[in-house]
Order: C-alpha cells, then sequence, then structure tokens
C-alpha cells in the first residue's frame, strides 16, 4: 500500500533539508504518532519505515515520545512480576 501526500515545493527548504530528509522525517513522524497512539509495536512502526527496533526507540526522544508508557496499574503489575 502506498500514501500519497501533496506537498508544497518550498516546504523542505522552509524546514531547513532537504526533500528526501523531508520525506525521511514526515515517514518517522508518522511511525512514532502511530506508535504513541498504541496502533503499532516499536517494531511495526521500525518495520513501516524501514529501520530496526532499537535505532527506532533511540529517535523517540526527538518528538517527546517516552519508550515506554505503563499507567500506574500498568507499572504495579510489571513491580510485581519483576
Amino acid at each position: 500500500m502506498q500514501i500519497l501526500v501533496e506537498v508544497p515545493s518550498h516546504l523542505p527548504d522552509a524546514a531547513q533539508c532537504t526533500p528526501h530528509q523531508f520525506m525521511q522525517d514526515a515517514k518517522l513522524a508518522m511511525a512514532v504518532k502511530l506508535f504513541e497512539m498504541k496502533r503499532l509495536s516499536s517494531g511495526m512502526a521500525a518495520l513501516l519505515i524501514g529501520m530496526d527496533r532499537v535505532q527506532f526507540l533511540g529517535e523517540l526522544h526527538r518528538f517527546g515520545v517516552p519508550m515506554i508508557d505503563l499507567d500506574d496499574s500498568e507499572l504495579a503489575q510489571d513491580i510485581l512480576n519483576a
């Protein structure tokens, strides 16, 4: 499947990057958002953008997204299982 997005030709320049870098950043941003929304696992998000899982997890900080996002009950259960 392909997703086509029309981008004004001046946008990469406005973002101070090359068209290729703009495309890579846009794909990464989409994968990070889907991960943050819990629609994709980190492994699936990494696969979506052609990166390994560890590399993807290392990029999350750029978007202010935590690697692990547990609510209080999930954290308590994790501690009990440790």
